[in-house]
């Protein structure tokens, strides 16, 4: 076969090279000699036809690949590819009779050079895709694993990473922004997936998401890979900080102490291949609620308000505690509610006790209720005149003890001023009608001159914020407010969220939270371009 002398023009022994290619491409032999039958079969319908009942064998006592074309027997031939006459098949088999299906062996060598190297083409590609496919199923069960490569390349500020026999990919989204690598460094990363493409198994790594810095982990404290302390829960705000709730399933094993290890050598060691990201370890805890007050560290909480229908809660802490339960950027709170899946509303106890009094003005108001049943109804969480409406007679006759007539005029009088001033609202200084100075004395401030000072450090970070973001192509000054106010603290911050969180955190619909997504994105790679720039 001339394909086949082409491919052995270097060593005639055919089983020699399947024997070479096999051990060279790591591929099993049968795959070899599936290409090779394959390139035969593709070189001889050039010559005859595509209709050819044609068949190819590897023969591997006579080191060849055997061509083989079936005709039936019959009377009078109408199809020369397909059927032979009787007397010409009694010259090949004086036993063939009609209807008798002839295999007549095919000298290969006749073909032309044109079909020896559509042969040798296939070989080639049958050879590729069978390696492909090798890799894919190494591969394809290692999702979760962290692998360790060298990076080659960079595409549209992707990571392309040599792992050996193939190739992984970083996307940008998936790096830590504090990180910049050069061609050759050393790199690890989390395998995200590992998708089929007509280019070959795509391998999608991070070093961003939580998963990484499990498994980090798990190489590093003991107890963890054993099965004797497990991670519930992990966050990361990459390159920043990151908190992981442990738990032991061992009474004896102190499951934060595992992870910390002698003289913090399991967690440093942690936070090296994170280049110095810091982590907060906290233990589990099966009440959300405690869970949640861990989860703050180290603020300490005061008081926990669950409310399971939103399925969120309102922490309440000191107020020499606020600024270290929100943390730098809202960086605390934001990692704690990813850690323990609620979501967080931080007050500090001053402005919960003016809210508190707020409410029992606005209740007081209510004819028929006054300061005391006041202070008994924001007790059980009724804090507005329509919260008030939407109670049951029945249930306001229970709470403040009065009977069915007085209770239907006070959900009358409460529905009426529920829909004079709306719900929720809080009245303004000075008209809080005749009970306000009842309730004035509990909205004082402690330490007012502290608080003051306090405030005026909060809202220049906050400015400073606002003329962060109107940088951003689009971004006006009414956005950018909304972006401060939501918490975010830098540009990398609202790239972290989908433009659904940005909208359910700002309040902007969903198409402008996507414009300052983008926008956002466009204003980091071009920071990122430009530090490119100064490092050459």
């Amino acid at each position: 076969m001339v394909a086949v002398s082409e491919t052995t023009e270097f060593d005639g022994d055919l089983t020699r090279v399947i024997n070479l290619v096999s051990r060279d491409k790591n591929l099993d032999k049968a795959i070899i000699i599936d290409a090779l039958e394959q390139a035969v079969l593709h070189a001889a319908r050039r010559d005859f036809g595509a209709t050819a009942d044609l068949e190819a064998h590897y023969n591997e006592d006579s080191n060849e690949i055997e061509l083989f074309q079936f005709r039936t027997v019959v009377q009078d031939v109408e199809d020369k590819v397909r059927e032979i006459s009787v007397p010409e098949a009694h010259r090949l088999d004086p036993e063939a009779g009609v209807g008798d299906a002839l295999g007549i062996k095919i000298d290969t060598g006749s073909f032309g050079r044109i079909a020896a190297q559509s042969a040798k083409q296939i070989i080639v590609q049958k050879v590729r895709d069978a390696e492909r496919a090798q890799i894919y199923d190494e591969f394809k069960d290692r999702t979760g694993e962290i692998l360790s490569g060298h990076v080659r390349r960079f595409e549209r500020h992707d990571i392309i990473v040599d792992l050996g026999r193939t190739e992984a990919v970083i996307p940008y989204r998936e790096q830590m922004p504090t990180e910049r690598y050069r061609i050759k460094d050393r790199i690890t990363g989390y395998v995200l997936e590992v998708k089929r493409s007509s280019r070959g198994p795509q391998i999608v790594m991070s070093r961003a998401h939580p998963g990484f810095l499990v498994r980090l982990f798990e190489q590093h404290v003991t107890e963890i890979y054993d099965g004797i302390v497990t991670i519930e829960s992990a966050a990361r705000d990459p390159g920043h900080r990151s908190k992981i709730a442990v738990y032991s399933r061992d009474q004896s094993v102190d499951p934060v102490g595992a992870c910390v290890g002698m003289k913090g050598a399991r967690v440093q060691a942690v936070v090296q291949e994170l280049n110095g990201e810091k982590i907060d370890i906290v233990p589990w805890d099966k009440d959300p609620a405690r869970l949640v007050c861990n989860a703050l560290a180290p603020a300490v909480v005061s008081k926990v308000i669950v409310d399971d229908a939103n399925h969120s809660m309102e922490v309440i802490v000191a107020d020499d505690q606020l600024s270290l339960a929100i943390g730098k950027r809202g960086q605390n709170v934001r990692l704690a509610a990813q850690l323990t899946g609620w979501r967080l509303d931080i007050k500090s106890e001053g402005k919960l006790e003016q809210e508190l009094v707020g409410a029992k003005i606005s209740v007081a108001n209510i004819a028929g209720i006054g300061p005391m049943r006041a202070e008994i109804l924001v007790n059980e969480g009724v804090k507005s005149p329509a919260d008030v409406a939407a109670l049951s007679a029945r249930t306001l006759q229970r709470l403040l003890n009065m009977e069915e007539p007085e209770a239907e005029k006070v959900l009358e009088e409460a529905a009426r001023l529920a829909r004079e001033a709306g719900r929720n609202v809080a009245p303004a200084k000075g008209a809080g009608g005749e009970h306000e100075e009842l309730f004035a004395h509990a909205a004082a401030e402690p330490n007012k001159a502290v608080a003051s000072e306090k405030e005026a450090e909060v809202d220049s970070g906050r400015n400073d914020r606002i003329r962060l973001f109107q940088r951003l192509s689009g971004v006006g000054e009414a956005t950018a407010h909304a972006l401060a106010d939501a918490g975010y603290g830098t540009i990398g911050d609202i790239v972290a969220d989908s433009a659904e969180e940005v909208a359910q955190k700002t309040g902007l619909s969903t198409g402008i939270a996507r414009t300052v997504q983008i926008a956002a994105d466009k204003y980091l790679q071009s920071e990122l371009e430009d530090a490119s720039a100064e490092d050459e």
